[in-house]
């Protein structure tokens, strides 16, 4: 029994899903002309799926960095959507320039690798940054103790001038308390020992020495007290001056570790320190911006690497097509237009000698009555007559 086929002209269309049709605009693929093309579908499905890979990555780096920014988390997750639509569109600007018959086929792949460069080196940290968490967090630890110990050297040595004059001034002040406070006490001791028989002339009572003794020690001890009451004043003054210095310097450092934080910044110095620390982890941060880089790329490669097909050929012929049909077009416009201009002179010309034969006659019925009237009115001048003459009969030029 003969096998039924269906002709060329009657056979079944592809039908695709809407993941196909996904797929193939991601990778900028017309899908009219790509239904036909039975290889080329599924190449253009591998594009569309490393645009995908590339666009999917690009949205949760730049979301993962945000949330390390912002502590909203919706913004975080809609700043990331922007950002990765963002490299979207670049990737589907690239390759849509690559094709077999572009000449110029290594500026998309040197402007996307510039490009992928640049997003892998910095989508590289965040993703370290999520990888060695722990890690981070205790050298960013490590890290803002030391800026509290710089913090607190800094404002040491601000007011140490202020400090060393404030306790220059008091050690001299109360210098001269402590040498008094001896003198006075030499002069009581001396006092003393002359009253109890222990010292001077050696006799036991209030003498003339003795009373000597106490009228100078009496003498001494007014003078340290005057001495004292002129003095505390400005003790107590270079006192509370220390001591707001001293709360000062504690409200500084307390204000400085508040600000301290685990924020991006912080965190990218500290995986900079680790990185310098460790070796191990040198050769993997490098090994993570080389894959970066490398899913930054993958579109552009795919669509480079990957073998043309039929496809790049109807997309040829399809523009040349429509150019084609376009020059006819425009040519065709162009003659209507002119067939027009022409029909419309020749029309025109027509109507404006009819015109001017229709009225000859009328034109020269009012000149002779014109002229009848001139030649009854003895007071009009020739010249009047004829500027009236010329500005009611005559034609004027069209400008």
């Amino acid at each position: 029994m003969p096998e039924n086929r269906a002709s060329l002209s009657s056979r079944e269309q592809y039908a695709s899903n809407l993941w196909d049709d996904f797929l193939w605009w991601l990778s900028t693929a017309e899908k009219e002309l790509l239904v036909n093309c039975v290889v080329d579908r599924n190449r253009y499905k591998i594009v569309g799926a490393t645009v995908l890979a590339t666009w999917s990555f690009a949205t949760l780096a730049w979301t993962y960095f945000w949330s390390t920014v912002i502590n909203n988390g919706y913004d975080s997750v809609a700043l990331g959507i922007f950002m990765g639509l963002i490299i979207l569109t670049i990737d589907r600007a690239l390759i849509k320039g690559i094709n077999k018959f572009n000449k110029n086929k290594i500026t998309p792949l040197l402007l996307r690798s510039v490009l992928a460069i640049t997003l892998g080196t910095f989508m590289a940290q965040p993703a370290i940054l999520f990888m060695f968490d722990k890690e981070i967090q205790l050298q960013a630890s490590l890290d803002n103790e030391g800026r509290k110990r710089v913090k607190q050297q800094e404002m040491e040595l601000l007011y140490k001038p202020i400090k060393k004059e404030l306790n220059d001034k008091k050690a001299g002040l109360q210098k001269q308390l402590n040498e008094k406070y001896l003198e006075v006490s030499t002069l009581r001791k001396d006092y003393v020992a002359e009253i109890d028989g222990t010292g001077g002339s050696g006799k036991i009572g209030i003498k003339n020495i003795a009373l000597a003794k106490q009228t100078e020690y009496e003498k001494a001890d007014e003078e340290y007290s005057k001495l004292n009451t002129l003095i505390a004043p400005e003790l107590s003054a270079i006192d509370s001056n220390l001591t707001s210095i001293y709360s000062n310097l504690g409200n500084e450092n307390k204000a400085f570790s508040n600000l301290l934080n685990n924020g991006f910044l912080t965190r990218i110095e500290a995986l900079n320190n680790l990185v310098q620390k460790s070796g191990a982890l040198q050769w993997r941060y490098f090994l993570i911006v080389v894959i970066l880089m490398l899913i930054e790329l993958m579109p552009v490669l795919a669509k480079s690497l990957l073998p043309s097909g039929t496809y790049d050929e109807k997309v040829k012929l399809l523009e040349e097509m429509e150019r084609e049909i376009a020059e006819s077009n425009q040519l065709h416009e162009k003659e209507l237009k002119q067939l027009y201009n022409a029909l419309a002179k020749e029309s025109d010309a027509y109507f404006l000698t009819q015109f001017f034969e229709k009225t000859n006659e009328d034109r020269r019925d009012k000149m002779n009555s014109n002229l009848i009237n001139w030649k009854t009115d003895k007071t009009e001048t020739f010249d009047h007559f004829w500027q009236k003459m010329k500005r009611d009969m005559l034609t004027k030029q069209e400008n």
